[in-house]
């Protein structure tokens, strides 16, 4: 799918679109197209047309994205991300289709995980490196300069099917190791092969119920159009750390359950999702 009509299509969820940085863009093209076809042997969205798969999937998941991790901080040269000269190509080799084809078979698969080198957040330019440098020496100096170990933010996308919202803000937030549930085996295939073929590190997919997943794992939880909303909402909060937040994507018939029965937590945020008057995005935060 075009890029610049991409970028176009989420200018209402997203400030700046068509400032979004090309890779980005790339990714999110490739995964449309992996989707669409895909979605012609499995049932992943029922919604069919590319531009409708935008506007009502990576729409919404871009918006919470930028809620959860703004812009300023997360999109830059992500990691993980592929390269300029990549987009959504409909030309295949036979070696991906059979790849392709084996992925769906038995979902052997495997997500390939690296680990990210420590990224200097001393946020000193050369003269300011050289200032310092005359004002502290030998051991002060390297303990000044080092790189700062930092702690990674964990996401888990609760019944990730397609992997909406999860792989829309792990391509926005490149930082965040994402997990993805998905009990459904064949989605979780498709997701294993979508890893794949964007490339993406620090992310793994769980073909297991969430309720099986050790409580207070995770910094950030999101919880997308899935089934038995309100047997699945506690079992998400029950996942948060305190002091991390939890992202419900929901209907606004669904926002009045949620605030009522999230016992500890915070309400920080309850937006309309653009283009819908029936959406909700309320991110809630979880006493320390």
């Amino acid at each position: 799918m075009d890029t610049a009509r991409i970028a176009t299509l989420l200018h209402p969820f997203v400030e700046d679109s068509r400032d979004l940085p090309r890779s980005l863009l790339d990714n999110i093209s490739t995964y449309i197209d992996l989707l669409v076809r895909w979605n012609q042997r499995i049932n992943l969205t029922a919604i069919r047309d590319p531009e409708h798969i935008v506007t009502r999937h990576i729409g919404e998941s871009l918006f919470a994205a930028h809620h959860l991790f703004p812009l300023s901080t997360c999109v830059g040269t992500p990691d993980g991300l592929r390269g300029e000269g990549h987009a959504g190509s409909e030309v295949r080799t036979p070696r991906e289709e059979e790849s392709e084809e084996m992925a769906l078979q038995d979902g052997s698969l495997r997500e390939e995980r690296s680990r990210s080198a420590f990224q200097d957040r001393s946020g000193l330019g050369k003269g300011g490196r050289a200032a310092l440098q005359g004002r502290v020496s030998g051991r002060e100096t390297m303990r000044a300069l080092a790189p700062v170990p930092q702690a990674k933010i964990t996401l888990a996308d609760i019944g990730s099917g397609a992997g909406f919202p999860g792989v829309p803000i792990k391509l926005w937030a490149p930082h965040v190791h994402v997990t993805l549930i998905e009990s459904h085996h064949k989605k979780a295939t498709f997701l294993r092969e979508l890893a794949r073929v964007l490339t993406l590190t620090d992310i793994d997919i769980q073909d297991s119920r969430a309720e099986s997943l050790p409580k207070a794992s995770f910094d950030v939880v999101t919880l997308r159009a899935v089934e038995r909303f309100e047997t699945i909402l506690p079992i998400a909060a029950g996942l948060v750390v305190p002091g991390g937040r939890l992202a419900l994507l929901i209907g606004v018939s669904q926002v009045g359950h949620a605030t009522r029965s999230l016992e500890g937590f915070a309400i920080r945020s309850d937006v309309e999702t653009p283009e819908s008057e029936s959406r909700r995005l309320v991110i809630a935060s979880k006493s320390s």
